[in-house]
């Protein structure tokens, strides 16, 4: 299961180890006092649970306390954290979090239970050992205020004592004929019946708020139930993209995440219903035995019924639901990681640089946006052409796109990768062909979330002048320049690199994306003097506020000549120039350390390195012959093995940047319609999108192919992310085409007589074993995409195609 601060359901799944460890560390007062010698410290615990140094724990911790940035400490506190890399910081401040919350919950609880008067101290040992919010509640739930259930209204009628001769399971006594005792009808208690009804629903409850049979009930569904779903009633005979789930059972411990999200989705569009399912006899008689029903007593078979009753109408029923949201927490989790990855592919992406880039919006009706932009990103001119109103229009098209290149000096040309785009992309080669202007690249550029950008208020406030559609080209234009510093002022879920993003938790989405957007602005670095308002705002310690007034103070003032001039800007103090000054570049600065990554705090230390070597600071950047001779153990006494490495390789490439030299992908030029698609084709694609059954990949025809997980490597794998990222340039092999639905599946195995066996076998692998009995159909081949949309791995030559009988229809 995945861990988070958000919900106990995405914790650690510790061993029993792991457990009694945590029992152990968590012995002690409760309290988060600072200031209290005996509060509690979770480091041991975070230190243990993460197999991390605990001196490096703590001084995370103490940092965070401080106010420190996660990349701040990850870059320029090394020494402290023992080299702790970002992943590791923010697993130390997720779990912190979780477990400070887990201990204020924990006193609560204790207090609660101390008010009633009913706090022993082996109830209080057993509560201090509680690792988790779970096993805290099951504890807490005899003692938790009750809603007025059956088995209340029983105790306010009277049958408490009743219940309590049922619970002991006298050797003697007669059930019936105690129970007559209680019979009143003004207490509507009618008949004997109704008595020992009542007793029993007071043991009911009582079993159900035991924390271990809880435990064994929650145990028992994360490994034995079974998800079965089919079709609603009013769709059973019509065809819709979860037709394969139909029919489908497996065990919920083996379900994929994607394939539970397609569920859940299928049910909230009533198409699917799915329920959770367990034999419990088994489970049931392990409740038996722990509660100790004592067969030859007369009151015997009462406790038994009691057992069942709870068991099903109580423990059952909130063990499916939470089961189910288990399964959610972790799928969302799963497509969340999903989403990161692919936003950190693409936001790292080779930029083209700083030269000037032609952007082109795709349209058919109301023509082509063409926008030039200079090497900064500011707009220079913009155009209409219009390609599909005959001839005429197609010559003015040309004349003006060539007469727009050739006076900008355009060094290539990005066309938007939407409706019309790849049409579009043909006709700009061959416009530039004919010019004689080869030199040009042409380069298809995702537009998602373009259009969102184009109507807000970020667009508005950099173009105020310009209409929407024109914004839409400059955007795509800049995408090529830099696509980080363009995306970044996208929300990322409307880029449209994820797996079920509208359907996850959003405050998790959002909080793990906007980590992942702080850590590529922060690895790249930030020009100070060129960079919006909404690139300055991701750098660490800076935010939204603080950025608009860098950029008004630029605006009035001119550039800023240093780093340290930032601290003239109204309210950046020490605190965040202490935060923010390494990730900030100042090129052409009067120090020259200003466009390195090399921290204001070590200036000293480097013009202390250069002046040993007798040459000034501005002579040791990037001469690497130079660095080469610098004797790191002579400056061991003012900074670390961590941070000196860390100069001396950043004295060698200053401001280097970490992402890959641009390469444009190289389409086939006779392959530009799906028509131009024949099965056996080899092609070179670039991958657009990882999800967990698979990737896609734009071969140059406008419409994405699949390649299936199964079809990804010649090896087995479990995620696709193991081989392909956003980004990648991959070869691969067209299996087959759907025209009719345009879809293209596609192979990247080297092994050309791969067939649909080795695919089964795979799907067989990913899907997990089925209890028996229970009916398993795939539905591997097909899963509904981030649109919603069913994207079938269609095989209509291979003999065991899973969706033969679908496609006959």
């Amino acid at each position: 299961m995945q861990k988070s601060p958000h919900n106990e359901r995405y914790q650690y799944a510790r061993s029993a180890l792991d457990i009694r460890a945590a029992r152990v560390y968590s012995l002690r007062p409760v309290t988060t006092d600072k200031n209290d010698p005996n509060a509690f410290d979770p480091t041991p615990l975070i230190a243990h649970e993460l197999a991390l140094p605990r001196a490096g724990v703590a001084a995370v911790t103490r940092l965070l306390a401080e106010g420190s940035t996660v990349p701040f400490i990850a870059r320029y506190r090394k020494e402290a954290t023992g080299g702790l890399d970002e992943v590791a910081i923010r697993n130390i401040e997720e779990r912190r979090t979780y477990l400070l919350d887990l201990d204020r919950r924990r006193t609560t609880v204790l207090a609660e239970i101390d008010k009633q008067g009913k706090l022993s101290d082996t109830l209080r040992k057993k509560i201090l050992g509680c690792a988790t919010k779970a096993e805290l509640e099951d504890l807490y739930a005899p003692y938790r205020p009750k809603r007025r259930t059956r088995g209340a209204i029983a105790i306010e009628r009277g049958l408490a004592p009743l219940a309590e001769r049922m619970w002991l399971q006298a050797a003697d006594g007669d059930p019936a004929g105690e129970a007559a005792r209680y019979v009143d009808p003004n207490k509507e208690i009618e008949h004997v019946a109704a008595a020992l009804a009542g007793a029993r629903d007071i043991c009911a409850e009582r079993i159900a708020d035991d924390a271990t049979v809880r435990r064994l009930v929650r145990e028992a569904f994360a490994s034995k139930a079974v998800i079965a779903v089919k079709k609603t009633r009013e769709h059973k005979e019509a065809r819709t993209k979860f037709d394969d789930y139909d029919e489908h059972s497996e065990l919920a411990s083996n379900m994929p995440a994607h394939r539970f999200l397609a569920v859940r989705r299928g049910e909230g569009e009533g198409v699917l219903r799915a329920s959770v399912t367990l034999e419990g006899d088994a489970l049931i008689a392990q409740i038996e035995q722990h509660i100790g029903i004592k067969y030859g007593s007369p009151w015997a078979k009462q406790m038994q019924q009691a057992v069942e009753d709870g068991y099903k109408r109580l423990l059952a029923t909130r063990a499916s639901i939470d089961l189910r949201v288990d399964m959610k927490m972790a799928a969302d989790r799963a497509a969340v990681d999903i989403f990161a990855s692919n936003l950190k592919q693409l936001l790292l992406a080779a930029p083209f640089g700083q030269r000037a880039v032609l952007g082109i919006d795709p349209g058919q009706r109301t023509g082509c946006k063409c926008a030039a932009v200079d090497e900064t990103g500011q707009l220079l001119q913009y155009e209409t052409i219009y390609l599909v109103q005959g001839a005429r229009a197609q010559r003015e098209a040309a004349e003006t796109l060539v007469r727009m290149c050739r006076r900008h000096n355009i060094a290539a040309v990005a066309v938007g990768n939407g409706t019309h785009g790849r049409e579009t992309e043909s006709f700009v080669r061959d416009t530039l062909r004919d010019a004689k202007l080869n030199e040009l690249i042409v380069v298809s550029v995702n537009e998602a979330g373009a259009s969102i950008y184009s109507a807000s208020d970020v667009a508005r406030e950099e173009m105020p002048d310009v209409d929407l559609t024109v914004r839409g080209a400059v955007s795509i234009a800049r995408r090529l320049q830099d696509p980080l510093a363009e995306l970044v002022k996208i929300d990322p879920k409307s880029i449209g690199v994820g797996q079920y993003q509208h359907d996850v938790h959003q405050l998790l989405l959002a909080k793990k994306l906007d980590e992942v957007v702080e850590h590529c602005v922060n690895a790249v670095g930030v020009e100070l003097n060129t960079a919006s308002a909404f690139l300055l705002a991701r750098v660490a310690g800076v935010g939204a506020t603080l950025a608009k007034r860098m950029v008004a103070h630029r605006d009035k003032h001119g550039a800023f000549p240093n780093r340290a001039a930032i601290l003239k800007v109204t309210g950046v103090g020490p605190r965040t120039f202490e935060q923010a000054a390494g990730f900030l570049r100042v090129r052409g600065s009067d120090h020259p350390l200003d466009a390195s990554a090399v921290h204001p705090e070590r200036y000293a230390l480097v013009e202390r390195m250069a002046s040993d070597l007798g040459v000034p600071v501005a002579s040791l950047v990037g001469r690497s012959d130079l660095v080469e001779r610098i004797d790191s153990k002579r400056y061991a006494d003012e900074a670390g093995r961590f941070t000196l490495n860390d100069i001396i390789n950043e004295l060698k490439k200053p401001g280097r940047d970490p992402r890959a030299v641009f390469e444009a992908p190289n389409f086939r030029d006779d392959v530009r319609t799906l028509q131009d698609l024949e099965e056996g084709m080899e092609l070179e694609g670039v991958v657009t999108n990882v999800v967990a059954f698979g990737a896609f990949v734009d071969v140059g025809v406008h419409q994405d192919g699949l390649v299936h997980i199964s079809q990804l490597a010649d090896r087995f794998i479990k995620q696709p992310s193991e081989v392909v990222s956003v980004g990648d340039r991959i070869k691969v092999r067209v299996m087959s085409i759907d025209l009719e639905r345009k879809r293209i599946a596609l192979s990247a195995r080297k092994d050309a007589s791969a067939t649909g066996g080795a695919r089964r076998d795979q799907r067989h692998k990913d899907t997990g074993r089925v209890e028996r009995g229970h009916r398993h159909k795939s539905s591997s081949g097909r899963q509904p995409g981030p649109s919603g949309r069913g994207r079938p791995q269609r095989q209509a030559k291979f003999s065991n195609n899973p969706f033969a009988k679908l496609l006959s229809k």
